[in-house]
């Protein structure tokens, strides 16, 4: 009671008024209840102090722990990468570089597979996002392993095309170059010079032709289709080297050919020409005969053609032993129609120049530029009985004056020619030697045709005439006008088909022409 008032009290001296106690114990007891209070009042603020700087702790433990922890998620918050292809995540990496030396690898990988063509990996379309995480899951060898199935290579090629064809697929240019020369060295002979031969300057044997045409110089070597090369994305396993390539364009694809007979075929011939069997030929013309074969019958092949036709021009050289000259000297001492070698003659031998035009190594024109002599043949001396009108000397002139050679003699480039074509700007034929006329008419593949018998086992054949100027059992002396050069029966222009056969058995005129 006293207390309170007391702290009224002092609540009023607080507001500025005067105290005035009743009595001193009063005033003891008001000292003491002051005393108190005051005691109250100082504690109340200790209690007040410890609660702040407790509060203060709590907040600086609050502050520390929370700093902690944020320390430790950012310790724990990883940099990965995730891997996109065609905008859809397959997985993630812990390194950017993983991705590089995965397609790095990848590509040596294809290269080594492939090491004939130029390979590019194909990464069009994958890509990589960087992202942060706390702790996140990375499996970079799953995504590895899941990219490694997804990624596919193509080689770099180009694509040669002939005529707007197709035909192969190489790695580069450089190699394409390669390939057109090598087709192009594939039809092409090689050279005297190339070959280290020279030809002997030396006579055969008279029964024999010393060597076949040697090639003394390839004037031009083209390919005549349009080729083009373009760059192109390929299935390295399509991709050519430089032989194959070659080997496809020179076999080329089996296909129906219709093919005309020529003068001098035979089924054996063309079989050899286009690199087949004679059965094949057979099988696929049940009516062919081989000695029935005539100029212009057509036959059904099926044969390899290749897509480029590659044109050479080439000059040529043969040796042609050349058969010794026939001098007859008259003798009243022999009987009429007698004959006596009194010198034996020796053969010579010749250079003949031609110039060849081929396609893929067939001969489709000839040209003879000339003879050169190696050495002169000797003439064989022969004693002779009275002439008779009407039989040979064995000595044989040109039939037509001016003459050039179109086709030669014998079994050469697939075909079998029994004479030989000459042109000549005066069509006039004449007899090569004295003989008798056995036939004068119209003859399958020869046309208008004269065979004159020179009664000494020689006979002489003159065809594609346009018109005959003798008759059967005509008597004629070596010059004389047989007829004028045409172009008749199985022929390919205006020239002379010239014969001789001894015993029925043709032989090459070139051994006898002078």
């Amino acid at each position: 009671m006293n207390g309170f008032k007391f702290m009224r009290r002092v609540g009023k001296l607080q507001d500025g008024q005067t105290a005035t106690g009743e009595s001193g114990v009063e005033q003891v007891s008001n000292a003491a209840s002051d005393t108190k209070v005051f005691h109250q009042a100082t504690g109340a603020r200790k209690v007040r102090r410890s609660w702040i700087l407790a509060s203060a702790g709590l907040v600086l433990l609050a502050t520390f722990l929370i700093g902690a922890e944020k320390k430790y998620v950012g310790a724990n918050t990883v940099a990965y990468y995730r891997v996109m292809v065609q905008g859809q995540e397959i997985g993630n990496l812990n390194e950017e570089a993983q991705l590089d030396k995965l397609f790095e690898e990848k590509r040596q990988a294809y290269q080594a597979k492939y090491p004939g063509a130029v390979m590019v990996l194909q990464t069009e379309g994958i890509s990589t996002e960087s992202e942060k995480a706390y702790k996140p899951e990375i499996d970079s060898a799953a995504t590895l392993k899941k990219l490694d199935g997804l990624l596919k290579a193509y080689a770099v090629g180009v694509q040669l095309m002939v005529d707007g064809k197709a035909v192969g697929v190489v790695k580069d240019q450089e190699t394409a170059n390669a390939v057109l020369q090598g087709v192009k060295n594939y039809y092409t002979p090689q050279t005297k010079a190339s070959k280290g031969a020279n030809l002997k300057k030396t006579a055969a044997s008279s029964s024999a032709i010393a060597s076949a045409k040697a090639v003394d110089k390839v004037e031009s070597t083209k390919i005549r289709e349009a080729v083009t090369i373009v760059p192109i994305k390929a299935d390295p396993n399509k991709v050519l080297d430089v032989a194959e390539a070659i080997k496809a364009f020179t076999e080329g694809e089996e296909e129906p050919l219709l093919y005309t007979v020529e003068e001098g075929d035979t089924i054996s011939g063309i079989a050899k020409r286009f690199n087949i069997t004679q059965a094949e030929v057979f099988r696929n013309n049940p009516g062919a005969k081989e000695l029935a074969l005539q100029i212009g019958d057509e036959l059904q092949l099926k044969v390899a053609q290749p897509d480029v036709t590659v044109v050479t021009v080439e000059q040529v050289t043969e040796q042609v032993v050349t058969e010794p000259e026939v001098i007859v000297r008259k003798s009243d001492l022999l009987p009429a129609g007698k004959r006596k070698v009194v010198r034996a003659g020796q053969t010579g031998l010749k250079e003949m120049q031609y110039r060849l035009t081929k396609e893929n190594g067939l001969v489709v024109q000839e040209e003879w530029l000339g003879q050169t002599v190696v050495k002169d043949s000797l003439p064989e001396v022969v004693y002779s009985g009275t002439k008779v009108v009407g039989e040979g000397t064995g000595m044989f002139a040109w039939p037509v004056t001016g003459a050039v050679t179109s086709s030669s003699f014998g079994e050469r480039w697939g075909r079998v020619h029994k004479g030989v074509d000459l042109v000549s700007g005066n069509r006039t034929i004449m007899a090569a030697d004295a003989g008798t006329v056995s036939f004068a008419g119209v003859q399958s593949g020869y046309g208008n045709v004269v065979i004159i018998n020179h009664l000494n086992g020689y006979e002489t054949y003159y065809g594609h005439m346009s018109s005959i100027s003798v008759s059967v059992g005509q008597r004629l002396e070596q010059g004389a006008k047989v007829g004028i050069m045409g172009s008749t029966g199985r022929s390919t222009g205006t020239h002379l088909h010239f014969e001789i056969r001894k015993n029925g058995t043709a032989i090459n005129p070139m051994k006898y022409l002078k």
